[in-house]
């Protein structure tokens, strides 16, 4: 009876030996799951990110050159003074123009053609286009681009989103009918009707190689702003050229800052 006794102790004491030894095994199989799990989704993660299409937001050069920009969507109160401060200074830019701005004020669109500056589109309604269909976003900007070059006889290369709203499916939309997507890294926030200091030093402090520089043609205090910015920047040894004679046109990646790369 003694034996039996040890015998069946001997046995429930290896079932839990051999139980305990399942559980560990179960855990660790359950844990090393859960890390490869969690890798391939970091791994999914990053190559959605790296999938995105990104506008470009500035280009890496060694050329002490910046761009100016102007989108133009409401008024033109303030577009005479900047015009005549920009050709005081030498200075050529671009603008983005809406359709329904162009087609209020077409002597304004010729007016910055003909002073030698750039001039894009920035849609046909100012919609937030992320939200649009493919073929309403073809139709924005293939209406807008026809009324600029209507009025202006210049070829329109350059978009920019409004509000800087954009996805893949409208930068796709925009290469496949010619269109560089333009954003920026340098914001003026000149709409805020900041003064003309607060926006030049945001400028000056913000520009460095290859910036593309966001203003407003009817920013309050935009325009007095400029003859600082202008000989700030120029004191440097930067120069202002439009976005079309900045970017690269082909051959190039764009950096997951949205930064413009030559490539070889």
């Amino acid at each position: 009876m003694l034996i039996v006794c040890l015998r069946v102790k001997k046995l429930l004491k290896t079932l839990a030996i051999t139980l305990a030894a399942v559980a560990i095994t179960v855990a660790i199989v359950a844990a090393n799951v859960y890390s490869v799990q969690k890798i391939n989704a970091g791994k999914e993660s990053v190559a959605a990110g790296s999938a995105r299409v990104l506008p470009i937001y500035s280009v890496a050069t060694d050329e002490k050159k910046v761009a100016i920009s102007f989108d133009c969507a409401w008024g033109v109160e303030y577009t005479d003074k900047l015009l005549e401060i920009m050709q005081a200074n030498g200075i050529r830019c671009t603008f983005f123009a809406v359709e329904f701005w162009v087609e209020k004020y077409p002597e304004y669109a010729k007016k910055i053609v003909e002073a030698g500056h750039e001039l894009g589109t920035h849609s046909r309604t100012h919609p937030y286009m992320s939200k649009l269909s493919k073929a309403e976003i073809e139709d924005e900007l293939k209406t807008s681009s026809a009324a600029i070059e209507r009025v202006t006889g210049q070829k329109v290369t350059l978009f920019r989103p409004p509000y800087g709203d954009y996805n893949d499916t409208l930068v796709n939309t925009a290469k496949s009918l010619g269109l560089y997507t333009i954003q920026w890294d340098v914001d003026s926030l000149d709409w805020k009707n900041l003064s003309a200091t607060e926006i030049s030093l945001r400028i000056v402090n913000g520009a460095k190689n290859g910036s593309i520089i966001l203003c407003h043609n009817n920013g309050l205090h935009t325009a007095e702003a400029l003859p600082m910015i202008f000989a700030t920047l120029q004191n440097r040894g930067f120069e202002f050229v439009p976005i079309g004679e900045l970017i690269y046109k082909d051959n190039y990646t764009i950096d997951a800052t949205g930064k413009q790369h030559k490539n070889g």
